[in-house]
């Protein structure tokens, strides 16, 4: 069946576009209780009022929420279970300058943006009257508005389901995703309260062509992971007028930065499809005022995507890096003094420095047989307090600062490279088909997309990664327990202000898909969905695909 729900799904997405659910503000609450609200007032929702929350996330630094509903079928007494999941959240709107008051005005905002010299390409989609403008309208409340739609259609149609739906419009997936881990709660006790079986997750955010003459439409099973590799080096102050006789921490982070970003060689590789290669974040020191010192210590951090590849394969490939960097900063060092001492008259000696590399593992370790308990405890009360503290300090910023704290107990004080990870972690997601829900899921997806194509004016094509960070990375885990080992010992923040809910996603463990919003220039003024796709064509494929799972 075919349904006829582009107005409605249309009108839902204006509805919470024009909430500004920024990440990290009180639109994300906002939000949340416009789509609570919309549910509360549905029959069947006034009827089975348990089968409705609003939740407040859980170990969070702000307040905010999430909106959970669940739909019980009829037609039979399966207890197998789908989630449909989309976050509410965006990012911010600096980047909309002087018209930031219309960021979220779907109406006026084209007017406005086709007075700015955009370019062809914008002012064409602002003019074919085919696309929604608006931040979030992509990224990705379409995605939740089909949701609340299909909710809604299912509420009215329980007879059609042999099985449960469930959906859940999650806050923070912008940040630390806060939202889709407090989630995990909920699915778990629901789950044993009502003996659920989880079979699949269908994600509903967003994608984009991946070039200018790019027709396709998409929709992937699985996800992408994510890593944050962070680099902490210390080098060997010295004054200006003596530069040689020191080390600039600045001049390594350069070089890690030169031999991590962009570069090809670390690009992962699975079913045919390769990740981004890795690419900078961050790069500073810890200079607060201008001196004439070289500073005492830098850092710096990069998104690593894979596909294959676990946490330990990771931090094996980059602390190759870090070797190869320091190696080559050294020997850049003393080429340049030898240079310098020739033109200059100077007797050349070979400059002190040695390649010194670890991993926050082999560090901290290294520590503790060094102080013993007295190290141990001092850190772990240090994290504890710092949190407690300043609980809304950047997870990444909250990293370095142990790790720089540890630097303190150090003997050697020679430079270093200290190896971390400092960010949450976005699980890997491979769907093979190897499983039977594997199989069950791609099958049901591409048997929607062939019945959906007839009415779309564009190629619908699957691929297997979804290649952005998303929060199906919670619902689900390729990587072995024995793998995580290495992120848990080499994040300094582990335990006290962050901890991945491995338990708990092992819990839920299904396929994901992501069957989402299409449109351009996510996280951009000019960021856009195209509403016939996305409020008819996704929705339906959607549809048919919990019919067929839910059968």
């Amino acid at each position: 069946m075919y349904l006829n729900c582009f107005e409605e799904v249309k009108e839902i997405t204006t509805n919470l576009v024009k909430i500004p659910s920024i990440v990290k503000t009180s639109g994300e609450t906002k939000c949340a209780e416009k789509i609570y609200e919309y549910y509360k007032n549905l029959p069947y929702f006034k009827e089975n009022q348990e089968y409705l929350l609003m939740e407040k996330t859980e170990k969070d630094e702000i307040e905010r929420h999430n909106v959970i509903a669940m739909v019980r079928g009829t037609k039979g007494e399966s207890n197998k279970t789908l989630l449909l999941m989309g976050h509410l959240d965006t990012v911010g709107i600096d980047d909309f300058g002087t018209i930031k008051e219309y960021a979220f005005d779907p109406i006026k905002l084209p007017e406005l943006l086709r007075n700015m010299n955009l370019g062809e390409e914008v002012n064409r989609d602002i003019d074919s009257g085919e696309y929604m403008f608006g931040r979030g309208a992509l990224d990705m409340k379409a995605g939740v508005a089909g949701h609340m739609y299909l909710i809604k259609y299912f509420s009215e149609h329980p007879e059609e389901l042999n099985g449960n739906l469930i959906a859940l419009a999650e806050c923070d997936e912008e940040d630390n995703s806060h939202g889709a881990i407090s989630a995990l709660k909920i699915l778990r006790e629901w789950k044993e309260r009502y003996n659920f079986e989880y079979i699949a997750a269908i994600n509903a955010d967003y994608s984009t062509p991946y070039h200018e003459k790019d027709e396709n439409r998409y929709i992937y099973f699985g996800t992408i992971g994510k890593l944050l590799p962070s680099f902490y080096v210390t080098g060997k102050e010295t004054h200006v007028g003596q530069a040689f006789g020191g080390l600039d921490p600045n001049l390594i982070v350069a070089e890690i930065t030169r031999q991590m970003d962009l570069n090809p060689d670390l690009c992962d590789e699975a079913q045919g499809e390769i990740t981004i290669p890795p690419v900078s974040l961050k790069q500073a020191d810890f200079k607060d005022i201008y001196t004439v010192q070289t500073p005492l210590a830098a850092y710096s951090y990069y998104n690593f995507f894979v596909h294959r590849m676990s946490p330990t394969d990771v931090m094996e490939k980059v602390k190759e890096k870090a070797i190869e960097a320091f190696d080559n900063v050294i020997e850049y060092l003393n080429d340049s003094y030898k240079k310098f001492c020739e033109i200059s008259g100077y007797t050349y000696t070979e400059l002190p420095w040695r390649t010194r590399v670890y991993t926050w593992e082999e560090f901290y370790n290294e520590l503790a047989t060094i102080h013993g308990n007295k190290f141990i405890a001092y850190i772990h009360n240090f994290a504890k307090e710092l949190n407690e503290k300043e609980p809304a300090m950047d997870l990444r910023k909250f990293s370095v600062r142990i790790v720089d704290e540890a630097w303190k107990w150090t003997v050697d004080k020679s430079p270093v490279i200290i190896i971390y990870y400092s960010s949450t972690f976005c699980a890997r997601i491979e769907v093979t088909g190897e499983e039977e829900k594997e199989k069950l899921l791609i099958d049901s997806v591409k048997e929607s997309i062939n019945f959906v194509q007839e009415y779309s004016d564009k190629p619908i094509v699957t691929k297997m990664f979804y290649p952005y960070i998303s929060d199906m990375s919670f619902m689900g885990m390729s990587d072995s327990v024995e793998s995580l080992k290495t992120l848990k010992q080499n994040m300094p923040a582990w335990g006290s202000k962050y901890v991945h809910p491995i338990e708990e996603i092992l819990d839920i463990n299904v396929p994901v898909v992501n069957i989402g919003t299409f449109g351009k220039d996510g996280h951009k003024i000019t960021e856009r969905v195209h509403m016939r796709y996305t409020f008819e064509n996704v929705s339906n494929i959607t549809y048919n695909t919990i019919k067929k799972l839910l059968s």
